[in-house]
């Protein structure tokens, strides 16, 4: 059949015709090899080993069930820890008994044991200053009546006096003016905030609502606060398990005090065993937030060395269930588009051949039928039956037939007149076989170029009904639940880049594939005009 097809010249044309768009032809490559490489997900990411040597005999766990019996002699019949097993004195003392893991030894369902993790052992103690406040009273002439911690603002010692004027420390923008200015007009101001440049730095400058009084005020209040630029004024050191600093050391630590330092040991060796409160401290007349860090695994984890992509909220390989969620998402994908279009096939070539009533009551049917909500047919078929593939496939595929029936109906309808279809039926060609053999293989333009761009779409359904938590059960891998996770743990940005650059890869390879056929059978291939 395929060979007779490829002998078909209007068929090797639309081929080199689509070869020739190398961005399409590389596309279906590249979707192949990826669809190829997901069918064998157990034999790249798995927690069964490939091999295994023991005691003189082969075993295949890959293919094979084995119970925990055959390798410890237990008596168990349950699944075993190959893993565990591996550390035991049978595997780790003999050199002759051996097991094969897959490139990368996790599996999909697989949860990782946070041992097995590498952490550092040091606590990190970060030292936050504190952001200097302060304020001054000011009257209409902007002199300074009272000040209240507001030296380091002013950038030099001596205490100021009345005659000396807020301005001369540092010059006020045009808008902080006419903010004081309407105070002292007595008028209805709301909560301003500005940002000046002062000797010590940029500074906030605070103005509180004020409310009209009977008089206007004779001093308005001021509020300084310093700019400090997060984690980047912050200073960090560490130390090891024996409560040393690790070089380099930072000089902020020879400016604290003894008995600060005391205090500071104290919390570093309770942080080795739990977390601990802030403590506050002062360093060189300037109050710093001492916080004690130390790296633990806690799930969902970042990416390290044997786990790039990191881990999931309950401790599974991302990148494992990302493999075994592709092979999910385009087989779902192509039994969706290839049941749909089937029915969708058959329910328009009848329409379209017979006409008349039947396709007029056929029409009215199909219309009431695709204003049935899909979402509400699904929650209550899978809270009856429970949450499945197959239940999935099924549901999404009653409804998801419509559209392509309506173009396969109007193509009968344009073909069912020709002249050929005119001519079996004089020759006494049975109803099927003009369907089939004659107007459908003219029909099925609409449907082919379709095809990728269904498959696109179903495999964005799927990563949207598992998001919403209406599609494949859990455990199943699903890119759509991984980005549910990111959802609800939005500091771990691997569970949202790495699911949606799949997510966003497999669609745009299948749009460029869909680009490809559409203009490999597009008979007026050089109209535009230039």
């Amino acid at each position: 059949m395929m060979a007779k097809l490829f002998r078909n010249p209007m068929a090797q044309k639309r081929y080199l015709r689509f070869k020739s768009m190398k961005r399409a032809y590389v596309s279906l490559w590249i979707l192949l090899i990826l669809y190829g490489l997901s069918l064998f997900s157990e034999l790249i990411c798995n927690g069964v080993p490939l091999y295994v040597r023991f005691n003189g005999e082969s075993f295949f766990p890959v293919g094979q069930f084995y119970s925990e019996d055959v390798f410890t002699g237990s008596g168990k019949h349950t699944r075993p820890d190959y893993k565990a097993i591996r550390q035991m004195p049978a595997f780790a003392g003999n050199s002759d008994n051996f097991m094969i893991f897959p490139p990368i030894p996790f599996g999909p369902l697989e949860d990782i044991d946070p041992a097995d993790i590498s952490v550092s052992e040091n606590v990190k103690l970060v030292l936050k200053p504190v952001p200097r406040v302060g304020s001054v009273d000011i009257r209409k002439d902007f002199s300074i009546s009272r000040t209240r911690f507001f030296d380091f603002f002013r950038g030099h010692n001596h205490k100021p006096t009345e005659e000396i004027q807020v301005d001369r420390y540092f010059s006020f923008p045009k808008d902080l003016k006419a903010a004081i200015a309407k105070r002292f007009a007595n008028r209805s101001v709301e909560y301003q905030r500005f940002e000046v440049q002062t000797p010590s730095g940029p500074v906030k400058v605070v103005l509180p609502t004020y409310t009209p009084r009977p008089a206007p005020p004779d001093t308005i209040r001021m509020m300084f606060q310093e700019v400090v630029a997060g984690d980047r004024q912050a200073q960090t050191l560490q130390f090891n398990p024996s409560l040393e600093p690790v070089p380099p050391v930072p000089d902020i630590w020879q400016q604290i005090s003894a008995s600060d330092k005391a205090v500071l040991r104290s919390m570093l060796e309770k942080r080795l065993e739990a977390p601990v409160d802030d403590y506050q401290l002062s360093i060189d007349k300037r109050q710093y937030i001492a916080s004690f860090k130390k790296e633990t695994v806690q799930f969902p984890y970042p990416p390290v060395a044997d786990h790039p992509m990191g881990i999931d909220s309950a401790g599974r390989d991302v990148l494992a269930r990302i493999l075994y969620g592709l092979r999910i998402s385009l087989t779902f994908g192509l039994m969706l588009v290839g049941s749909t279009m089937m029915l969708g096939i058959f329910a328009g070539s009848v329409q379209g051949y017979y006409g008349g009533r039947l396709d007029i009551t056929a029409q009215r049917l199909i219309e009431i039928w695709s204003a049935i909500p899909f979402l509400y047919v699904m929650i209550l078929m899978g809270s009856i039956y429970g949450r499945s593939f197959m239940l999935l496939l099924i549901c999404y595929g009653l409804f998801n037939w419509v559209g392509i029936s309506y173009y396969v109906r109007a193509e009968f309808l344009n073909l069912r007149k020709r002249p050929f279809v005119e001519a079996a039926k004089c020759m006494g060609a049975p109803s099927y076989k003009i369907i089939f053999k004659h107007i459908m293989p003219n029909a099925l333009v609409p449907v082919i170029t379709f095809f990728p761009f269904s498959l696109v779409g179903a495999i964005g359904a799927l990563a949207a009904l598992d998001y919403l938590g209406f599609g494949l059960p859990p455990p199943t891998p699903s890119w759509g639940e991984l980005l549910f996770q990111a959802q609800q743990y939005r500091w771990a940005w691997w569970l949202i880049l790495y699911p949606s650059l799949a997510l966003f890869i497999v669609m745009l390879l299948g749009v460029f594939v869909g680009e490809g056929i559409r203009n490999a059978y597009d008979p007026k291939q050089y109209t535009r005009l230039e």
